[in-house]
C-alpha cells in the first residue's frame, strides 16, 4: 500500500483531495455507487486503467475509509468492494463535479469508451421525485433509484422489481440530456423518450 501524499495545506479542499486526488479514485466511486462490484468487474468497466493501478487505489481506498472488501457466501465465494457510507457521500460531489463537466462532453471521439450505465448519474441530475426507473438505451439497459438516500443509487441490467418508471430513449438523446442540451419532460413531450409505467414518477414525466 503506498504511502498517502499529502498537499500539506491546512484546507479542507486540499485534504478531501489528499484522500480522492488520485486518477482514477472518483471513477471507481462512481462505478461503486451501483452497489458491490467484483474486481474483475471493476477492471472492465474502468477501460484504461491498468490491474496495478486498480488494486492500489482500491487498498488506498479501503484505508482511507472510502471503501470495504469482503467475501461473499458461497455459491458466490468471491471478494468484493462496496462503499462505505463516507463514500457514499461523494455522491453529490460526482454530480456536482458532471454538471460542471457538461459543456466538456462535445462530440464523442473515436477513442472514448462508453457505457450505457454511465449515462445513470446524468439522468439521476435529470429526475425529480423518488422511485424505480428503468432505462433502455441502445447500448443496454440500466436501472436508477431516484431519491434513493441509502444503498445503491443505480445498477447494470433491468430493475430489480417493477418499475416506477421505464424510459426509452435512444443515445443521442441521453447524450443531450448529459450535455445538459435538453430537459428530461421536454424530450419526453417531444417524443424523444418514451415513458410507460403506472408510478407517480412515469405520471409527473407524461403530465410535465
Amino acid at each position: 500500500m503506498s504511502p498517502r501524499r499529502s498537499y500539506d495545506q491546512y484546507c479542507s479542499a486540499a485534504r478531501a483531495l489528499d484522500v480522492v486526488g488520485d486518477r482514477w479514485t472518483l471513477l471507481i466511486v462512481r462505478e461503486l455507487l451501483a452497489g458491490p462490484r467484483r474486481y474483475t468487474d471493476l477492471h472492465a468497466d474502468l477501460p484504461g486503467v491498468s490491474t496495478d493501478v486498480l488494486a492500489s487505489r482500491l487498498k488506498d481506498m479501503e484505508r482511507d475509509g472510502l471503501t470495504t472488501r469482503r467475501r461473499l457466501p458461497p455459491p458466490g465465494a468471491a471478494y468484493v468492494y462496496d462503499l462505505t457510507p463516507r463514500g457514499r457521500e461523494l455522491l453529490p460531489v460526482l454530480q456536482a463535479l458532471g454538471a460542471w463537466g457538461q459543456p466538456e462532453l462535445g462530440e464523442r471521439r473515436p477513442t472514448d469508451a462508453v457505457r450505457a450505465h454511465w449515462f445513470a448519474l446524468p439522468l439521476l441530475r435529470a429526475l425529480e421525485g423518488q422511485g424505480l426507473v428503468e432505462v433502455r438505451l441502445e447500448e443496454g439497459e440500466f436501472h436508477l433509484h431516484v431519491g434513493a438516500e441509502g444503498g445503491p443509487v443505480y445498477g447494470d441490467g433491468p430493475a430489480p422489481a417493477e418499475p416506477d418508471a421505464r424510459l426509452v430513449l435512444d443515445t443521442a438523446t441521453c447524450t443531450a440530456v448529459a450535455r445538459g442540451e435538453v430537459r428530461v419532460p421536454d424530450a419526453v413531450r417531444e417524443g424523444r423518450i418514451e415513458v410507460t409505467g403506472e408510478g407517480a414518477l412515469a405520471k409527473a414525466l407524461r403530465e410535465a
